[in-house]
């Protein structure tokens, strides 16, 4: 049990680097060279071992593309814009809206179905997004607004969306191309942190480079691969052997609170109220979509 808390106050640090290290330097230019140099040693790492045969067809070079654009570029230049404006315990709240997003993308594109009760899980869960959503600051404003939400909250909830995606394409990659999952992320983080470094070449100040503090910068992009793309990766899939997906998604949800918790002690952020209610609603709603399973997990 240790180990899955552990596992999503590690995610919930991702937040709080990242809040950190867009500090000195310009979202693009992060994203892109953390990804190139995590692509770098994932795909070094299986061509020492010779794990796997980089041998592909069309298709799969095709739906490695698609992960590079959704899972690495999209997901990351949305999440790391919108959270120049957010606190990290907005932004990870926001991210919490994967569950919900994953059970409708799982019905539209794997033709899963939903009972009754799923339907209501999930409008009660969307809706518990609603007053955390209506609570905006000042630096939120900057951003500028969309009828009654900032352009950073909708940046962030794209990103969301974008991963979702993400997490079907290597799904097929894995289930239908038969790759392993390290192979898959090394290609994409690759070809989608090569496609944000020329983004922010083109639209980023590079004077010589852009960032403001080399040492920030470089403690930030290190602590983000060796937490989030290798501990906590390899962490989950330990995890997974262990407990029930139904049981990590409602742990998952610890995770906006250790990011609220970790933002209030290392970078100051205040949470308001609204925080905390969307968070019980959204609880709610998991808890309706996912009942029959969890009283089956209780029973065992």
């Amino acid at each position: 049990m240790f180990y899955v808390f552990l596992l999503y106050a590690l995610f919930a640090s991702v937040f709080i680097v990242s809040k950190a290290g867009l500090v000195v330097t310009q979202p693009l230019f992060f994203v892109g060279s953390r990804m190139l140099l995590a692509g770098v040693l994932l795909i070094g790492y299986q061509l020492f071992n010779k794990k796997e045969s980089f041998s592909f067809n069309l298709k799969t070079w095709g739906r490695i593309i698609l992960l590079a654009l959704f899972c690495v570029y999209f997901t990351n230049v949305f999440e790391f814009w919108g959270l120049q404006y957010l606190t990290s315990s907005k932004t990870c709240f926001i991210y919490s809206l994967s569950p919900f997003l994953s059970a409708l993308a799982s019905y539209f594109f794997l033709s899963e179905k939903l009972s009754g009760k799923q339907w209501i899980g999930l409008c009660v869960g969307f809706c518990g997004f609603i007053p955390v959503l209506l609570t905006q600051t000042a630096d939120e404003g900057e951003a500028g607004q969309f009828f009654i939400f900032s352009w950073a909250e909708l940046s962030v909830i794209m990103a969301a969306i974008c991963s979702v995606y993400g997490w079907i394409v290597l799904k097929q990659l894995v289930s239908e191309h038969e790759l392993s999952p390290i192979t898959a992320n090394g290609f994409a983080m690759l070809i989608g942190g090569s496609l944000a470094l020329l983004h922010s070449y083109a639209v980023e100040n590079w004077d010589p480079f852009p960032f403001t503090d080399t040492t920030v910068f470089i403690e930030c992009t290190i602590l983000l691969i060796v937490i989030s793309n290798l501990i906590c990766y390899n962490l989950y899939g330990s995890l997974l052997k262990s407990y029930s997906a139904t049981f990590i998604s409602f742990a998952g949800l610890t995770t906006p609170l250790f990011a609220a918790l970790f933002g209030w002690i290392i970078l100051g952020e205040i949470v308001a109220w609204p925080f905390y209610l969307s968070f019980m609603i959204v609880v709610l709603g998991l808890f309706i979509y996912d009942q029959e399973e969890l009283k089956a997990l209780i029973r065992q």
